[in-house]
Order: structure tokens, then sequence, then C-alpha cells
């Protein structure tokens, strides 16, 4: 066994329930940790045998991509999106965070996070 973690993936989005959100959009971090046997890769040293982080971060990109009112919405999307492509996996965690959020008080971030 073994774990991928592809931290601090930094994306401008349009996410928010705020029509201003929609429209200048705002800071965005995703964190993914994947478990998954990774013994094949550690001794063939092939790219094919074990989970193309690469891929990981495009899969990330293309649904941050996608308008959400809600960060929950847009986080479920990344890790049903990871789980389909890569069946290997034994456990996955989708972390979204907003930083800076639109509320009435000096908050820096608000995070999500999915796993199973």
């Amino acid at each position: 066994m073994g774990i991928i973690k592809i931290e601090g993936i930094k994306f401008r989005a349009k996410h928010g329930c705020m029509e201003e959100e929609a429209k200048i959009g705002g800071m965005y971090i995703v964190d993914v940790m994947l478990d998954a046997d990774l013994s094949e890769a550690s001794k063939s040293d092939q790219l094919s045998k074990t989970i193309d982080y690469c891929e990981i971060y495009e899969l990330v990109k293309a649904e941050m991509e996608v308008r959400s009112k809600l960060i929950e919405n847009v986080a479920q999307r990344i890790f049903n999106k990871i789980k389909e492509r890569f069946t290997q996996i034994n456990y996955a965690e989708v972390k979204l965070t907003k930083l800076s959020p639109p509320i009435n008080g000096d908050v820096e971030k608000v995070s999500v996070v999915i796993n199973s």
C-alpha cells in the first residue's frame, strides 16, 4: 500500500452563491490524497503502474472550471471523477478550500473534505 498526496493545487474560479463571485471569482486550493497499492510501481519504475498525478491535476482543473454555487458540489464532482478514472484507489480524500470567503467577519478560509 501507499499514499499519494497532491497538495496546494491553486485555482482562480467563480464558485459561490453571490452574484459578484460569479463575476470576479476567488482563489481556491485543492488537496488530494489517494491510498492505493503502489508496490508494482515502486518495483518497476513505470508510470503506467501508478496513479499519474498529472492526470489527477487535469481532472481537478476540469471540474474547477465548471461553476457551482457550493464548494461541496465541486469537491464531490472532483472526488467522483478521480474514483471513476482510477479504480485501483482504496481510499480517496479531496479537500477544497475557499480563500477569503465572503463572510461578514475575519475568516481566512473555509474548507470541505469529501472522502471514502
